[in-house]
């Protein structure tokens, strides 16, 4: 292991300082076809009146034309979300935040390659109401006086969807509540799946840590918002069902459970959930029983917030996505079931004389909360630290660094060991590692993502790296993972289309990472970078190599076509025999009405993997999920956008 550093520390004193029933080509209430704006800009025409005092640009009639590509400068000085000259947002209220498998990320990511949204942080997800909107207004004027109708029809679909943040250009928003969504998907798998995160791999990723199998599974959720001047409440529940399944043989889960250093397949130790296999057999200890089946409810998210000098302070369960890439994040994101935990996320830029006049304006976020799912040692903890800056308006990095530590019959959990680990600043001794003061299994990340020049209305390149007890993958990128990739978000002359690639490996060429004892692991945390089973980080797992490919067509703004490929490689001195899985998906994302959406997907997977079953598996999995989007309520009415277009 090399010397560490937390640079990360340097920062931290700056921590004092339903969708809606319209969307963008869905007509709103009481509007009828013939009688609609037949352009994203002519829909658009109300938006400065709704949300603050017109333009002169925003009169002119033609609209100008596109104005060039920005400069890539430093920002001289950073006045948060606007100039003064603008419409004042507020700083006050709270905001729930917006949930990670929602339309909104790929349609605000593509206005940011599109050249617009330039206060956005890209490699901090999720963001909050407030922040969405506050991101959109800022680059409103610029979109409606341009001439890319596809951004003007992401706008006007993502306009609507947050038009209760402030009805009627109130910035003083008053109560909001109600019911966000409520869906059910049905999901159909035929053949035998992957459901192993942490050795063969998952048929099915980024999914909340949702339990499915071979046959018949179904979700059915629902979720509230609750917004009442500095507080927030957000809750989204379901009820989860997947059947019963055969599981690992006894051989093969004592084969991988020693492989990790955890020991003979047996009580304490058995059942593991990062091994899917059943419990031993009362009459034959090495026998297991089939995985029974799965019928919980479950809190998806559930978190209440207080919003202070530009922070959501907040307790419960909430998402995390630490990274640029659409495929996977290597520090977090929704692969694994939300933790329970206490954040501080700085959700509104900060700027910090002298510093910001280099870096730029800076987010960060820390959260504390205890991993589930280990018995080796049981009920670890874990902490996150992300400072994320812009020096220009197309740059933005970050460093970030995720601690494991404690766990029963290791060492205790208390302030103490907690800021052992927080200034650690140096290696381990085997010693130490073992005893009650170590300072935890320390992951490090960088991340990037750059709006290319003379392109940069179209194509934005981005990385996502991590490495393990090492300063920073900048200063160790032999002993690093990375996921690197590029996005294209407009095809010239077929504009409606984007696509995207990503390449991904946790297969660094030392020697450590044999065995899959190195990405993802740790020498007494020896289940690792896992929340009940699931990998915690990128869906890629340990030692493997991969990549993903995307072409989407944009119906609308919040519609679309989707084909997607996937491959990933395993070794086989990690996974006997080595394992390789190809994946072809094509989605579809429509309204049926204004407020319900139909996501359908239809995906078929080949695999192999010897030490599992011989010979090449193939598996087909069908799904279709329903979504009712009603309206929320705000206590002051105002002017909605519904009632704008009559």
């Amino acid at each position: 292991m090399q010397t560490r550093n937390f640079l990360f520390l340097v920062v931290l004193v700056g921590l004092p300082g339903s969708f809606a029933a319209a969307q963008a080509n869905s007509f709103p209430t009481g509007l009828q076809p013939d009688t609609a704006p037949s352009t994203p800009l002519a829909m658009m025409a109300g938006y400065p009146q709704i949300f603050g005092p017109p333009h002169p640009k925003d009169e002119q009639t033609p609209p100008n034309p596109a104005p060039p590509a920005p400069q890539q400068t430093p920002y001289p000085a950073y006045a948060p979300y606007g100039t003064p000259d603008e419409f004042v947002k507020p700083r006050h209220l709270g905001s729930t935040y917006i949930p990670l498998d929602s339309w909104v990320y790929p349609a605000m990511t593509r206005l940011y390659s599109m050249g617009y949204l330039s206060t956005m942080f890209l490699g901090m997800r999720p963001w909050t109401r407030q922040t969405a909107l506050n991101m959109l207004l800022d680059s409103q004027d610029e979109i409606v006086g341009g001439d890319n109708t596809e951004a003007q029809d992401e706008l006007a679909s993502l306009l609507v969807y947050l038009q209760a943040e402030q009805p009627g250009g109130n910035p003083d928003r008053n109560t909001v509540y109600g019911l966000e969504s409520t869906y059910d998907r049905v999901l159909g798998i035929a053949g035998t799946p992957l459901r192993d995160s942490y050795h063969l791999g998952q048929t099915i990723a980024n999914d909340y840590g949702r339990p499915y199998e071979s046959g018949f599974n179904d979700i059915t959720g629902f979720s509230t918002v609750n917004e009442m001047g500095r507080f927030s409440l957000y809750l989204r529940g379901e009820y989860q069902h997947a059947p019963s399944a055969p599981g690992y043989s006894f051989s093969m889960a004592n084969t991988l459970s020693q492989q990790d250093l955890v020991g003979y397949y047996a009580p304490p130790n058995a059942p593991q959930d990062t091994i899917p296999a059943g419990r031993i057999s009362p009459t034959d200890p090495t026998k297991l029983l089939p995985l029974p089946a799965k019928n919980p409810f479950r809190l998806v998210e559930a978190n209440l917030s207080f919003h202070l000098l530009g922070h959501e302070i907040s307790g419960g369960k909430s998402d995390a996505w630490l990274g640029p890439a659409q495929g996977g994040a290597m520090a977090w994101s929704n692969n694994a079931e939300d933790i329970y935990s206490f954040r501080v996320n700085r959700v509104d830029p900060l700027h910090i004389p002298l510093l910001s006049r280099v870096l730029g304006p800076m987010r960060y976020d820390f959260f504390y909360g205890s991993l589930k799912g280990h018995t080796a040692p049981n009920h670890p903890w874990t902490h996150s630290e992300m400072f994320s800056f812009r020096p220009t308006e197309n740059f933005e990095f970050a460093f970030q660094r995720t601690i494991i530590f404690g766990g029963a019959g290791h060492e205790p959990v208390t302030l103490h060991t907690f800021l052992k680990g927080f200034f650690s600043t140096t290696d381990t001794t085997a010693g130490l590692k073992f005893s009650r003061d170590d300072p935890g299994a320390r992951f490090s990340d960088f991340t990037f993502s750059w709006r290319l020049p003379f392109v940069r209305r179209y194509s934005t390149l981005y990385l996502d790296s991590i490495s393990h007890d090492d300063v920073s993958p900048v200063s160790a990128p032999r002993r690093a993972s990375f996921r690197t990739g590029m996005y294209f978000s407009q095809i010239p002359k077929l504009h409606k289309l984007d696509f995207r690639v990503e390449a991904v490996t946790t297969d660094p060429p030392v020697d450590r990472s044999n065995g899959g004892q190195f990405a993802y692991f740790e020498i007494v945390q020896v289940q690792g970078y896992t929340n009940k089973g699931n990998i915690m980080g990128d869906w890629i797992g340990r030692e493997a190599k991969g990549g993903q490919a995307w072409l989407t067509y944009h119906l609308s703004g919040n519609e679309m076509v989707q084909l997607e490929y996937l491959n990933k490689k395993t070794p086989k001195d990690f996974v006997n025999f080595g394992t390789t899985q190809n994946e072809f998906k094509v989605q579809v994302i429509k309204r049926l009405a204004p407020d319900v959406e139909l996501n359908s997907w239809l995906q078929y997977e080949r695999w192999k993997a010897p030490f599992y079953k011989q010979g090449q598996q193939n598996d087909t999995t069908l799904a279709f999920q329903v979504t009712w989007f009603p309206k929320l309520h705000n206590t002051d009415q105002g002017v909605n956008f519904d009632q704008m277009f009559r």
